[in-house]
């Protein structure tokens, strides 16, 4: 018997097991797990291997992490240099409207479509000419670096003020005594100004003066009156203490930070009472004449007609 089941297996005796093409054992592929080549099938087969390929496991999120944070930093970047970005207070120039260490948000747009500041509105704006000379410089580490250099924190190396807007191109502001502020001849009612403050200082070192602003450039002072070296402190430089409008980088319209100072920054109402704009002081004679001009004109040039109209006919009938 034994004899038998090895002549079986080898060839020599007995029936002989039908070839199976592929796999000469004659082993069933399903029995012992081989996955049929799709090359090897029909083109259903192939469909199938296709649709296995295609249909990947998705990446993880520590993959994707990267990139999620490399998009942020691009956003945040372009944020700052175009739309909004963060700067923080370090002095005491704009109490109570603004205190050392908040942080307030800067309208970077509105300058980029050619419009200009407006009187009230706080301002950021660039170092006209050494304002902040003697000022002690911020010393940040790496990473306030890169977080101000992206505009996710303010940045520690630009040398910016922020100051309120009194004054714009053809307005004439003037001080006397301690006050108040006049603009084209308007008092300014003064209530934003720090408690105590008188709205001009009593000083010959700046405190008292007259300027009319010069076309491009803005006048601008401290809420903090006694405690603002601002534009009335400045008269002896390049600019005669007026900022370049090219040097506004924005308005701060909302202060983002601490949550407990969380408010916005709006134009007092004494900057909307009526005739306070040397525009339209001006404008308004300018239309009164116009208007009176007119029929002046119409008349003289009806008397004139009819004089040459006269004239004529005497020429003809004689």
């Amino acid at each position: 018997m034994g004899d038998v089941a090895v002549g079986a297996r080898s060839g020599h005796d007995g029936p002989e097991e039908p070839e199976h093409s592929g796999y000469g054992s004659g082993t069933s592929t399903e029995a012992v797990g081989v996955t049929p080549d799709p090359a090897d099938g029909d083109g259903e087969g192939r469909s199938r291997h296709r649709r296995s390929e295609s249909t990947k496991k998705p990446r993880s999120f520590w993959k994707e992490l990267p990139l999620l944070v490399l998009i942020a930093l691009v956003l945040a970047l372009l944020i700052k240099l175009f739309l909004v970005q963060a700067f923080s207070i370090p002095s005491a120039s704009m109490e109570n409207t603004l205190q050392i260490g908040d942080r307030v948000l800067v309208d970077k747009l509105t300058p980029w479509f050619g419009s200009e500041p407006e009187r009230g509105e706080v301002v950021v704006f660039k170092d006209p000419d050494n304002w902040l000379a003697g000022e002690p410089a911020p010393k940040p580490n790496a990473v306030q670096r890169v977080l101000g250099w992206i505009g996710l924190m303010p940045s520690a190396d630009e040398k910016d003020l922020i100051k309120r807007v009194i004054g714009v191109a053809g307005d004439t502001i003037e001080c006397k005594g301690t006050g108040p502020v006049k603009v084209n001849g308007k008092p300014l009612n003064d209530s934003y100004i720090y408690a105590g403050n008188t709205p001009c200082s009593a000083d010959n070192q700046g405190g008292q003066f007259k300027v009319t602003v010069p076309q491009g450039k803005i006048w601008v002072m401290g809420d903090h009156r006694q405690n603002s070296l601002d534009s009335r402190y400045h008269q002896q430089d390049k600019n005669h203490g007026f900022v370049p409008v090219g040097n506004v980088v924005g308005r701060a319209f909302v202060i983002a930070w601490p949550p407990t100072r969380w408010s916005t920054l709006p134009v007092p109402d004494t900057f909307h009472q009526s005739g306070i704009s040397a525009a339209a002081s001006s404008a308004a004679p300018d239309a009164l004449g116009l208007a009176g001009a007119v029929p002046l004109v119409i008349w003289r040039r009806r008397r004139i007609a009819a004089r040459h109209s006269r004239v004529t006919d005497g020429r003809t009938a004689g």
